[in-house]
């Protein structure tokens, strides 16, 4: 579509964007080059995204998980940093689709198979724990495994629904999270992401050009995927709060 006819998106369509403080980018010295076509201008050193472009961006990836969910498939959200993990472990889970909130554990999708086993090993102690059967052990002997199930639950707790490979992955900085990118790649897996201009977009299917850095603005696009996985799989999810 040309851009003398390209639909005219009007101002209160990007105000949630705007609120946000989604268009705030990096500095220009940090801006990689495939980002160079999302950027507006720039304001006190950080370069601003053409939030039209965003919008369109986001469109169509809400669209993709649309169609990624209703195929009865999961997308695995994926977040590392403080400012954005609770955000997307809310959203995640009010989704019923899998997350990792903090560190992404190297070999969950090009070693599935492992890392399976070590979520069915935290299922199985937790049933233990829950129906007392770990009470046979030690004192000592149990102490040793709660400690394990501590260490399986903070490695695996988001991705215990995760029976089978997702139909996508959300990110949130792609740049931060490279081995996410690079293991959903090999595995030809879609790559969903929030990026902020320091990306290289053109490893990304669906790249969000955007803040990945603001808290805001990482509650704003987690809470608009999780909203469209909730439409993808016929669910009417209540209005998102953003």
């Amino acid at each position: 579509m040309s851009a003398s006819t390209a639909p005219v998106i009007d101002r209160k369509t990007l105000e949630p964007l705007f609120e946000a403080g989604a268009h705030f980018g990096y500095s220009r010295s940090r801006r990689h080059p495939s980002s160079s076509t999302f950027i507006f201008g720039a304001k006190n050193r950080s370069e601003i995204f053409d939030l039209e472009k965003t919008h369109e961006a986001l469109t169509k990836a809400l669209e993709f998980v649309k169609s990624v969910t209703a195929s009865n498939k999961s997308v695995l959200f994926v977040c590392g940093k403080s400012e954005g993990k609770e955000a997307l472990r809310q959203a995640a889970i009010s989704a019923n689709m899998p997350y990792v909130a903090g560190r992404f554990i190297g070999g969950t999708l090009t070693n599935f198979s492992e890392i399976k086993k070590r979520v069915e090993k935290l299922e199985k102690l937790m049933a233990e724990r829950e129906s007392g059967a770990l009470n046979k052990y030690t004192k000592k002997e149990r102490l040793l495994i709660d400690r394990e199930i501590d260490r399986l639950t903070r490695n695996f707790e988001g991705i215990v629904s995760m029976k089978n490979f997702p139909g996508a992955v959300f990110i949130i900085d792609p740049k931060r999270e490279h081995i996410v990118v690079a293991e959903a790649r090999k595995m030809k897996i879609p790559v969903i992401a929030l990026a902020n201009s320091d990306c290289d977009l053109s490893e990304i299917d669906f790249a969000i050009p955007g803040n990945d850095s603001l808290k805001s603005s990482i509650e704003y696009f987690v809470n608009q995927i999780s909203h469209a996985a909730f439409l993808g799989k016929g669910v009417v999810p209540a209005p998102v709060v953003v």
